[in-house]
């Protein structure tokens, strides 16, 4: 390998390691989240054993989970939408050849960061990101669990506040385009345009 290769490869994972640290703050909140529940309910449990209310009269043993048994009990449960990303600037548009709403704005303690998520049209599936945005340059990286990192972004706003790119597995394999289009303010639900599995703050055209 040349040296402008070896420069290259560096600075490809520089960008990696650096994409890393966008969802950190996220992740940890859902984690903290997941580990609230799972003591609830124990304390539960217990409470129930102590008044004689278990199976059978038999005692009931708390499973202890380890952090690879706690984050695979947080995949199993989809995120919900999340009402204070619903106010923050939206794109409407495609990724690949699904449609979808995207909420992206700047975080409150970061300028240069920005967070938000994003929802399919056809499923109502939310997907959280977060990244950075150096001028018109987008970076960011995205999870479908609040714990593991299931993709990146690397995209270009323009003049007219349109934002196009390509989104990646985390190992920047399958890329596919996106192309979306700014929502006016209040126009999320715009008219003539039906809810979607449930979800309040995405809708599709007829």
């Amino acid at each position: 390998m040349g040296a402008m290769g070896a420069m290259n490869a560096m600075d490809k994972t520089a960008k990696k390691r650096s994409r890393k640290r966008y969802m950190k703050p996220i992740l940890a909140r859902f984690s903290r989240a997941a580990r609230a529940r799972r003591l609830t309910v124990a304390r539960l449990l217990l409470a129930l054993a102590g008044i004689g209310l278990t199976p059978l009269g038999q005692a009931y043993q708390v499973p202890v989970q380890n952090d690879e048994a706690s984050s695979a009990s947080a995949v199993a449960q989809p995120l919900r939408p999340d009402p204070a990303f619903a106010a923050l600037p939206a794109y409407s548009g495609t990724l690949g050849t699904r449609r979808i709403l995207l909420h992206l704005g700047t975080k409150t303690d970061d300028p240069s960061g920005v967070h938000g998520e994003y929802q399919f049209a056809d499923s109502g599936e939310t997907i959280l990101i977060a990244g950075e945005r150096d001028g018109t340059t987008l970076e960011a990286e995205e999870s479908n669990d609040g714990t593991h990192i299931t993709g990146n972004w690397v995209g270009t706003f323009a003049a007219d506040g349109s934002l196009t790119g390509t989104r990646m597995n985390p190992d920047d394999s399958e890329p596919e385009p996106f192309v979306l289009q700014p929502v006016k303010a209040g126009a999320a639900a715009a008219v003539g345009a039906r809810p979607v599995s449930g979800v309040s703050n995405l809708s599709t055209g007829e």
